[in-house]
């Protein structure tokens, strides 16, 4: 395997690190998600650091970076643009939105109503937008991080299961331990240290770092683990409803990234393990009497299912 890959990633959460202070698995758990081609939901009360991941990832990868705050009067053409009559042409002219860049931040997504959040499907899904009859391709590489604040907050609005199937991974920052948080405190402001950040890749190194990820080997007991594991979130016995092929793909994807990651030209059972629970849970809806939510569901799936 291609051993300058692994490195640049490695530098890439080493530099994010700096500035998201002690969460490191939640770094190498979005770069995984971003370098599988996913697009990332990150779910947490305001105030964690969850648009500062955002903005320091799109920095660290020399991307172009655009953000957008959801609210509830934000309109579909306020993200994919418009086309506005111009008199001295005597025709209509598009002026392409926020959407078209490379990274986009949609800040607190779930406080935008259902039609402005759908509006991000097909961008999503065929890294496209289809405007006024004319489909437009969007920059490539191409990564929507979204922010999301508890749906028991006020003001929010619940994020359909179409959408959130278009999400590879959703994470979660939490509070920093008291060390990390001291950091913070004594420490510069973040927004000012991420001004100061160099860009670790460039595009064209995220675009090689993705085929590097397809390269990496799934051997056949390995997908059988998978196919497993993904049988039985539709038994009935764990989940109302199991994962979609397209889930099972994207948890492979995100598996074979996270193997690159660690200098590996295989996938192992401990990078499904590591994957599932963010990659899955947000797909799905434990069974009730269950006692616990989807998250833990999935860790005490996990526990139950022999490794081959």
């Amino acid at each position: 395997m291609d051993l300058t890959v692994a490195r640049q990633l490695s530098r890439l959460v080493d530099q994010i690190a700096t500035i998201i202070v002690g969460k490191r698995p939640q770094i190498e758990d979005s770069v995984a998600c971003l370098m599988a081609g996913g697009h990332l939901l990150i779910e947490d009360v305001p105030g964690v650091g969850k648009t500062t991941l955002a903005h320091a990832l799109a920095v660290s990868l020399g991307l172009k970076f655009s953000r957008v705050q959801f609210t509830a009067d934000l309109m579909p053409s306020d993200l994919v643009g418009v086309s506005v009559f111009e008199r001295a042409s005597d025709t209509f002219v598009f002026h392409p939105g926020p959407v078209f860049t490379q990274v986009l931040l949609a800040d607190e997504i779930n406080r935008a109503g259902p039609k402005t959040q759908s509006a991000l499907l097909e961008a999503m899904e065929e890294q496209q937008v289809s405007v006024d009859n004319q489909t437009r391709a969007l920059p490539s590489p191409y990564f929507v991080i979204a922010t999301q604040n508890p749906t028991d907050q006020l003001g929010t609005y619940p994020l359909p299961e179409s959408q959130l199937d278009r999400f590879l991974m959703c994470i979660t920052l939490g509070y920093p331990d008291r060390l990390s948080e001291r950091a913070l405190l004594a420490g510069e402001d973040r927004r000012h240290a991420i001004e100061r950040l160099q860009p670790v890749m460039q595009p064209a190194d995220v675009l090689a770092a993705q085929q590097a990820v397809l390269q990496v080997h799934a051997s056949d007991a390995l997908l059988d683990y998978l196919q497993t594991l993904i049988a039985s979130t539709r038994s009935g016995q764990w989940f109302i409803e199991g994962l979609s092929p397209r889930a099972g793909i994207a948890v492979l994807r995100a598996s074979k990234a996270r193997a690159l990651m660690a200098q590996r030209d295989y996938v192992a059972p401990d990078d499904i393990q590591a994957i599932l629970p963010q990659a899955a849970a947000h797909r799905m809806v434990a069974v009730p009497g269950a006692g616990r939510g989807a998250f833990e569901q999935v860790l005490a799936m996990i526990e139950a299912t022999p490794i081959p």
